[in-house]
């Protein structure tokens, strides 16, 4: 047995709970209130758990304790430790009640302006205590940040040509276009037969020109033998994008989904003789990891309401 197997077997998440109680609280006496625990009992504890690593954990200052390096690096391993356990003890929750709990998802700004609101709204009027926590990020960040990092169950978004992530799969669910889209009250709204060329040096709200978005729409307008648009604005969020649209001066390229999804903001297609940029939107979710039931609930309501928008789009 080497050293780390030793240290191993003598460290108890007790003695980690503690520790990291007397870094947060900043002194002994603090922790050991906290705790319901008296001050020497604290005191030990730190002592062997030093003892146990070899190393000092904690400097004292007039205002009470500090982590040392050592302590800092134990602090963010048992956070790490902790966070898990957590996460274990929660879908251990989930298993014996699937109806109630908490569920992180991703998705895209697009996403959360449609698609996805539509899913939790269905699934929250039949199972209202359930709990959804929404993290919003292009979709390359959900793939190599989000989702190996398990700070969410499972994405949806677009699909990514390719998925960096190599512990992620993709399910899609339907194809969208984005589409030249305008608020009701722009002057192009009317007209019908347009152009590319004729819109090009209209006041544009796009995604930034080096995220993956804006590439394909560069890509679209080069097609057709045009220089993409200088956007006006340049942004992901879809509330400013719809503030501005509904100004009735600017345009930009939405989802079809999202106009089917938010009738109340008025949004208008414009005749504009262009196929759109198709684009697959799907469920993300990390390989090999066993789903809570309220992501599989939420994945079996996902592809409900999903079966027609592919249709329309």
């Amino acid at each position: 047995m080497d050293m780390d197997d030793r240290v191993l077997r003598r460290l108890k998440l007790s003695d980690l709970r503690l520790f990291h109680a007397v870094v947060t609280r900043g002194g002994m006496a603090r922790a050991a209130a906290h705790l319901n625990i008296s001050q020497p009992a604290v005191s030990k504890a730190i002592a062997a758990l030093e003892r146990t690593l070899g190393v000092r954990l904690l400097d004292r200052n007039p205002h009470g304790v500090e982590p040392t390096i050592y302590g800092k690096a134990l602090i963010n391993g048992g956070i790490a430790v902790f966070g898990e356990l957590k996460q274990s003890v929660q879908q251990i929750a989930h298993l014996a009640d699937p109806n109630a709990g908490e569920l992180r998802i991703g998705c895209t700004e697009a996403g959360a302006a449609g698609f996805v609101p539509a899913v939790i709204d269905r699934l929250s009027r039949q199972y209202p205590r359930i709990i959804f926590h929404v993290v919003t990020a292009d979709p390359d960040t959900l793939t190599t940040r989000d989702l190996p990092q398990r700070n969410i169950e499972l994405a949806i978004g677009a699909v990514p040509d390719t998925i960096r992530g190599a512990d992620v799969q993709a399910e899609v669910l339907f194809d969208d276009r984005h589409l030249v889209m305008a608020g009701a009250q722009n002057k192009w709204v009317r007209r019908r037969n347009i152009k590319l060329a004729d819109i090009i040096a209209e006041p544009w709200i796009l995604p930034p020109a080096d995220s993956i978005q804006g590439s394909h729409i560069a890509e679209a307008f080069r097609a057709h033998g045009l220089e993409p648009p200088q956007s006006q604005v340049a942004s992901f969020s879809i509330p400013l994008c719809h503030h501005l649209l509904a100004t009735g001066r600017f345009m930009t390229m939405h989802p079809i989904v999202m106009k089917q999804l938010t009738k109340h903001l008025a949004l208008k297609t414009l005749d504009v003789r262009f196929e759109g940029i198709r684009r697959h939107v799907g469920i993300l979710t990390l390989t090999n990891r066993t789903l809570s039931p309220l992501a599989q609930r939420f994945i079996a309501c996902a592809r409900q309401i999903a079966k027609p928008l592919s249709r329309a789009a």
